[in-house]
């Protein structure tokens, strides 16, 4: 079987950050651009709980699919099955440094979130006690002063390999 081309980064050199994983056209002409929301460094450094993930998937696609500019932009919101991260599927062709403010906005979101974690619910939610909201608003407020609010300039260096997969 061949492999897939998500399977090809070098998960040793890739850094915490926003890259393309894929731009693919439907069959009725729609644009649609896939994120990998990388908030650890694979295998070099302890991947997210499987209940941090889960709060940051419920905050952050509520957040996303309200989100004013954004909402009808908006396909998916999920979290990578290794815990490293987080997929983000918008309509429309766009490149890492575009989605830097909304990703901004999201995670500064989740980092200061106060109240009930939305839909978690047994009503809701298939597993709505699996949820860790404190170490969600740990991990988002890391990502955020660590990696996003560090890419003041997206055209230099050090920004790109923040945006951009490793060769």
């Amino acid at each position: 079987m061949e492999k897939i081309p998500s399977f090809t980064v070098n998960h040793l050199t890739l850094l915490r950050g926003i890259y393309v994983s894929r731009i693919d056209e439907t069959p009725a002409g729609d644009v649609l651009t896939t994120f990998d929301i990388r908030m650890t460094e694979p295998n070099r450094q302890e991947p997210l709980s499987g209940a941090e993930l889960h709060t940051i998937e419920h905050l952050a696609a509520t957040f996303l699919r309200n989100h004013p500019l954004w909402k009808d932009k908006v396909v998916y919101w999920g979290p990578m099955g290794c815990c490293t991260g987080n997929y983000l599927i918008l309509k429309g062709g766009y490149d890492s440094a575009e989605i830097l403010p909304l990703m901004i906005e999201t995670f500064s979101f989740i980092a200061d979130y106060e109240g009930d974690i939305p839909g978690a619910t047994p009503r809701d939610c298939g597993n709505y006690s699996y949820m860790d909201l404190d170490g969600a608003k740990a991990q988002a407020r890391r990502y955020l002063d660590e990696v996003l609010l560090k890419m003041t300039d997206v055209e230099s260096p050090e920004s790109r390999s923040h945006l951009v997969y490793p060769e």
